[in-house]
């Protein structure tokens, strides 16, 4: 989008002449002014090119202002994105070498934050470092799998080298690691029009072995959950391999689960293993071959426990229908399936398929018996998938009692003024 006009001139106090600028309408700055982060191009009404400039180009920061030229900040600014504006400051017209050092700062807090949340121990080992804006660190994801970190820069302002620079400093001064490797996330990065990453790992600990094939893969590790252990590949898997949210749901449901119980999008056995803790006997289930090809290693490294384990590789809605209809029954029942709703579009769509899902689990648990139901789509909220819940109690004409009401570990914390990062819900239930 170009300059709708060139006469537009800022009031005392708006960006530099030599800065980019975007005027945003009246409902998008009462957003900002209430503490959100992000404006959507439907609400951009005009881009001013920085001084002696065409157009204003994707991944720079641009003072943002509103309809009378008041700034309100600056943001980094995509030329491709729904969100077009990503607030960084309050302070306008911030340079990039300002931004660079602000980064700092917030990452060094929120590696602080991290280590009062999820301090490193026995039990576990792995956490999420950087989760966006809920660390004022919009589109900057880290994850820490034991001596491994995985980064996701996820718009066309962080996907620049100078920020990939200032993120390996700051990590290595803070941990002793083997590796820091970027991981894309292919959907996100097609929105931003981004390219992919390099296959270089942004730092890789000398092995000093001669000899290549005796050198440990640097892209491999093991990292530990909840007295766990799991085995962790960067280069492959969704997201940033793992998901470091649910860390505490896995163990709150192990404390439930009992007899046989049911993972329904296991995906690498999160749930499964920790209920293995306290069942008898446990099935995950998965449409990925290699999810559960990595689900049957994390089996193999916990050879203790308690339950035998068995993987079953299909379609969770078919394969619980085929369930249903030859009677088997569960003592304890997992869903946990990927985001049903990845735009608000989706959102009626997803509410069917939550339903669905769950009323078929009811309908498969014995008296007395525990459902963890979860969703991970920010664009069902708590009350909406609560309804559903209900909805599928009321079909299933079960007695459903809620036990806990959950949501992400600490370490993905949320911005009350950007809902968007409260995304997780997990809710425990009895069935009567």
């Amino acid at each position: 989008m170009k300059s709708a006009t060139t006469g537009h001139s800022p009031q005392a106090g708006g960006p530099q002449e030599s800065g980019p600028g975007a005027v945003i309408s009246r409902r998008a700055a009462d957003r900002l002014r209430a503490g959100h982060l992000w404006v959507y191009r439907s609400d951009l009404q005009e881009l001013i090119p920085a001084e002696g400039a065409a157009e204003v180009p994707g991944g720079v920061l641009a003072t943002v202002m509103d309809t009378r030229g008041f700034p309100l900040g600056t943001a980094l600014y995509s030329s491709s994105s729904q969100i077009a504006l990503r607030l960084v400051s309050e302070t306008p017209s911030l340079s990039r070498s300002a931004y660079l050092e602000q980064l700092r700062e917030r990452v060094v807090a929120a590696l602080a934050l991290r280590r009062e949340l999820s301090p490193r121990s026995l039990e576990s080992n792995a956490c999420r470092l950087i989760f966006s804006e809920a660390d004022n660190l919009p589109g900057i994801v880290a994850d820490r799998y034991n001596d491994l970190v995985v980064l996701q820069l996820l718009t066309q302002g962080t996907a620049q080298d100078d920020v990939r620079h200032a993120l390996r400093a700051i990590l290595l001064e803070q941990f002793d690691l083997r590796a820091i490797v970027e991981r894309p996330d292919a959907k996100i990065r097609e929105l931003e029009q981004l390219g992919p990453p390099s296959a270089t790992p942004l730092y890789a600990r000398a092995t000093g072995a001669a000899d290549p094939e005796t050198q440990i893969n640097i892209l491999e590790t093991q990292f530990t959950i909840n007295g766990l252990q799991f085995h962790f590949d960067a280069g492959a898997g969704q997201k940033t391999g793992a998901f470091l949210d649910q860390q505490r749901n896995y163990a709150a449901a192990a404390i439930y689960a009992h007899g046989r119980a049911l993972d329904v999008c296991t995906y690498q056995g999160g749930f499964a293993l920790h209920l293995a803790q306290s069942c008898e006997q446990v099935t995950g289930i998965d449409a990925s071959r290699s999810a559960l090809e990595v689900a049957d290693r994390n089996l193999a490294l916990n050879s203790d426990l308690r339950a035998s384990v068995d993987w079953v590789e299909a379609d969770a809605f078919e394969l619980l229908r085929e369930f249903e209809a030859s009677h088997e029954r569960f003592d304890t029942i997992v869903l946990d399936p990927p985001a049903f709703a990845k735009t608000k579009r989706a959102a009626e769509g997803a509410m069917r398929g939550y339903k669905e899902l769950n009323l078929r689990a009811l309908k498969m648990l014995r008296p007395g018996g525990i459902l963890v139901t979860c969703s991970c789509s920010h664009h069902v909220p708590l009350i909406e998938f609560m309804d559903a819940i209900g909805s599928a109690a009321s079909d299933a004409k079960r007695r459903v009692q809620i036990l806990e009401t959950r949501g992400a570990a600490p370490d993905h914390p949320s911005i009350v003024t950007l809902p968007e990062t409260n995304y997780l819900k997990c809710v425990i239930c009895r069935v009567a």
